[in-house]
């Protein structure tokens, strides 16, 4: 077993990571452990484990570092393992992935797999695998913007403040995208895998992450108003019924004709527009439980 750790997620975090590994030591699991040293470095220290035959990469960090780990197993046959050390966390609790530090290590010495089925966003120079989603727009902003050094201190609530101090300072032109090869536009767009959004929060109803292709939720009312009732309407699980927000089907995801605006995947800075949204060449199985 390969584990794959992101030092930035902190002490606190890391001490859930070491309790993990001493039940995996104690029973007898042997691990090789490597601490990642720049972005994109998890990718590649994945896909050389899967290319030596390990049969099992582990995942310790956020979904950005899952997100990493998952591109450099994508055409091997080795499965994605997950111990959650993110502030959101938010593929763990898509797919219910235990948390406590017995439970993700019994998950890892036995447990059985699911599929998921990433997405690539493909950009004039790079493309990227995310596992949850892709956000274009005011939510991109925030995490432009946001202070590593908050996020580390502060968790989600840096997000609430990141919010509420960037409102006034985005001036939410519009975007427009191609579905499938049907245009429209929105105020800002999130090209979902998953149900969940921000942690444990529903965005989409039934969208299963081991389907191809994606669910866009588009936001058609931009300005400060609008965004602080979507933004109250989500923890509520209310945002289906937020007034202006579209959810569209699409396999082929193209932002066409824009500026350059702000994106993110999986909660990391992922550039800016223009790009493209399709399906990674297949799924990757990932451990689940017990």
């Amino acid at each position: 077993m390969r584990v794959i750790y992101n030092p930035t997620a902190g002490r606190r975090r890391s001490i859930l990571l070491w309790r993990v590994l001493d039940i995996l030591a104690a029973n007898g699991v042997k691990v090789d452990l490597t601490e990642t040293v720049c972005a994109g470095h998890a990718t590649n220290l994945a896909r050389d484990a899967a290319s030596r035959g390990t049969r099992l990469v582990v995942a310790a960090g956020g979904d950005g570092t899952i997100a990493e780990v998952a591109n450099g197993l994508i055409g091997s046959s080795a499965c994605l393992g997950v111990i959650p050390l993110g502030t959101a966390n938010v593929l763990a609790h898509e797919l219910a992935l235990p948390f406590a530090p017995p439970s993700v290590a019994a998950a890892l010495a036995f447990g059985r797999t699911r599929a998921i089925w990433p997405g690539i966003v493909r950009q004039e120079k790079a493309s990227r695998l995310f596992v949850q989603m892709v956000g274009v727009g005011f939510d991109a902003h925030v995490v432009h913007t946001l202070s590593p050094s908050l996020k580390r201190m502060l968790g989600r609530g840096a997000y609430v403040i990141q919010t509420l101090t960037q409102l006034m300072k985005y001036d939410f032109d519009p975007i427009s995208v191609r579905l499938d090869g049907i245009e429209t536009q929105a105020a800002s767009v999130i090209v979902s895998k998953g149900r969940l959004y921000g942690g444990q929060y529903r965005l989409t109803a039934d969208r299963d992450p081991g389907d191809e292709g994606f669910t866009v939720v588009l936001f058609d009312h931009g300005g400060p108003a609008m965004t602080l009732l979507y933004a109250a309407a989500l923890p509520l699980n209310l945002l289906g019924r937020a007034p202006g927000v579209r959810h569209l089907r699409a396999r082929r995801v193209e932002f066409i004709g824009n500026r350059p605006a702000p994106v993110q995947a999986d909660g990391d800075k992922a550039g800016w527009l223009p790009l493209t949204i399709s399906s990674a060449p297949g799924p990757i199985q990932v451990v689940v439980g017990s």
